[in-house]
């Protein structure tokens, strides 16, 4: 038996793409690899009555250059060079998070997150735009067609819906989340203590 860590996600969040990009270190040290789970993050806000760090922000004096000063420590930290802001924040993120699940149907579900986090946060682009999408994921060789029509397939949003609430039932209240076991983990700062979290019970389970 082996610990089970699943990885709550929406592309919408630029620390969903900064964590996606820490976690094959995680799994190459540790030898347990992530179950992404695909949620919809303004599902969740709604659910739980949260808002987006821009609101948060907005009006407070220097809280926003320090949370920009955070994220440049963690790209020098993790050694990431792959990031840039997306000028079209926000992004409504429904139909890509629908595409994930579709992705999964389709058995092209590593290399569609992998595409769409560089499409969004290393080459960022307006990926709420249909035609935008589809030129990505052409671009990425990924079945587009196939996968845009079966996002309007109502079985894929339904299960992007019951992602969605079976997260916040578990706890989450935005993304990134993580669930070590049972144990919830909020933000790509508590990346470590995922880490020393599966460390511990997999010796637990040893």
């Amino acid at each position: 038996m082996s610990v089970n860590v699943e990885y709550h996600f929406d592309f919408a969040s630029p620390n969903a793409y900064l964590s996606h990009m820490v976690i094959p270190s995680i799994t190459q040290r540790t030898g347990v690899k992530f179950n992404y789970v695909p949620v919809l993050l303004g599902g969740i806000f709604k659910a739980t009555n949260n808002v987006s760090p821009v609101v948060l922000l907005k009006g407070v004096k220097n809280k926003g250059e320090y949370t920009q000063r955070e994220i440049e420590r963690f790209l020098a930290k993790h050694h990431i060079t792959r990031y840039a802001f997306n000028p079209h924040f926000p992004v409504n993120s429904l139909a890509i998070m629908r595409g994930a699940i579709a992705a999964k149907r389709l058995g092209c579900f590593e290399r569609y997150v992998d595409a769409v986090f560089d499409h969004m946060w290393a080459e960022p682009k307006k990926m709420d735009d249909p035609a935008v999408i589809a030129a990505a994921l052409e671009a990425s060789q990924l079945p587009a067609q196939k996968l845009l029509e079966l996002t309007q397939d109502p079985s894929v949003k339904q299960e992007l819906i019951e992602n969605t609430e079976r997260s916040v039932a578990r706890g989450t209240f935005g993304v990134p989340s993580f669930f070590v076991g049972n144990d919830l983990f909020f933000g790509k700062d508590r990346l470590r203590e995922v880490e020393e979290e599966i460390v511990i019970q997999a010796r637990r389970l040893s």
